[in-house]
């Protein structure tokens, strides 16, 4: 065991530039905030920027290749992840602490002994004189596990190959995604119905007590930005929950500019706030979701939002929203294989996610000999040219 801050380079947090969000630029150096960092994922979606004047301002909180970033305040406290080498040079805001590794640790093993104590660092934030935040010290004298820097490097290996992994499942995702948009675009020329002519909005509801943590969907666990669907931190504990099928298309209606929506693969339950569109020919429903995920039918919606703070959608207004009445059956067998192929992507993605986080605990104590992993059956190697 060794005390974190002797191992490491440097531990300390951003700060607010000058200006605050005034300062947040459309292009520049990239500031980063705890809503770019996720569970081992750096999440570029509503990275903000500063010019060079403010950026030299927070010279003392540069990111470097290979520096590991952890979430120190709010509700996302203990989220760690290392920054892409494209996002570098950046800097850091005052919610998130750098945690720059010293010779004696490999950067991905250092990752993975935050991730390994996130229940102590849980326990940290919510112990101290500002709720849910890490300071320094306690970053500093957390104690992990130290073996030989040939062991790290070996745990490491293991969980890069499976993180490669999941990263190239994401970024065919996006291709694919990329396709569907194409090809709902391909007849925006020929808008000659709206959405009420090919699809309706599903309010079958049934009790609470129906919902699953595997099937159900709140707004909170549908991704901002079209990235899908994860698992629901909570259930509904009264009231009623809409039941979807495979093959609805779900988009959160609270604050419609964050684009959530997600294709169903097996039927389910969702919150109230979640609408959940069918279409009224069940081999359309690729064609309709290709549609609802353009980005035009999200700023049709917020045309007709109703509130400031959390603006909802008008859901009468959104079935005026112009399409064509259909596709070209060549254009929906390859719509109907991208989301197919999207949806085992995102459930490979969650088996991967699930075997890293059972093997963690593992390797980290030694319990796996990480010697006699072979790395060739955790990753499809033949794809790295992707």
């Amino acid at each position: 065991m060794t005390r974190l801050g002797d191992v490491c380079e440097k531990i300390g947090s951003g700060a607010t530039p000058r200006g605050g969000k005034e300062a947040y630029k459309d292009a520049g150096i990239p500031i980063i905030r705890s809503q770019n960092i996720h569970d081992w994922v750096f999440q570029p979606d509503g990275l903000a920027f500063l010019d060079d004047e403010q950026a030299e301002s927070l010279s003392n909180v540069e990111v470097r290749s290979n520096d590991v970033l952890l979430n120190i305040t709010g509700d996302s406290v203990a989220r760690a992840c290392i920054v892409p080498s494209e996002r570098i040079p950046a800097r850091v805001n005052q919610h998130v602490a750098i945690v720059r590794a010293g010779k004696e640790i490999n950067p991905t093993y250092l990752l993975a002994s935050l991730q390994s104590k996130k229940t102590t660092l849980l326990s940290l934030a919510s112990s101290g004189a500002t709720r849910n935040a890490l300071t320094k010290r306690m970053i500093e004298n957390l104690d992990i596990d130290l073996p030989s820097r040939e062991m790290q490097d070996s745990i490491a290996q293991v969980l890069d190959s499976i993180q490669y992994k999941i990263t190239l499942n994401n970024r065919l995702n996006d291709y694919l995604a990329d396709l569907c948009e194409t090809i709902a675009g391909k007849y925006c020329n020929d808008r000659n119905s709206c959405l009420r002519d090919i699809c309706y909005q599903v309010t079958d509801h049934v009790d609470y007590g129906n919902a699953n943590q595997e099937t159900y969907v709140s707004t909170e666990s549908l991704m901002q930005n079209k990235g899908g669907r994860q698992l629901a931190s909570s259930l509904p504990t009264a009231g009623k929950i809409t039941r979807y099928k495979a093959g609805d298309t779900l988009i959160s209606n609270i604050r419609p500019y964050f684009k959530k929506i997600w294709y169903a693969p097996f039927e389910g339950t969702c919150s109230g706030d979640v609408i959940v569109f069918r279409a009224n020919d069940p081999s359309n429903a690729p064609y309709l979701h290709a549609c609802l995920r353009q980005d035009s039918f999200f700023d049709y919606v917020m045309q007709g939002a109703k509130g400031t703070k959390m603006p909802r959608g008008d859901k009468k207004q959104m079935m005026e929203f112009k399409v064509a009445s259909s596709c070209s059956t060549k254009d929906l067998i390859l719509l109907d294989s991208a989301i197919k192929q999207r949806s085992d992507n995102d459930s490979e993605t969650v088996k991967l996610q699930a075997l890293r986080d059972t093997l963690l605990p593992k390797l980290m104590s030694g319990e796996i000999d990480v010697s006699k992993v072979d790395l060739t059956q955790l990753t499809n190697n033949h794809l790295s040219d992707c």
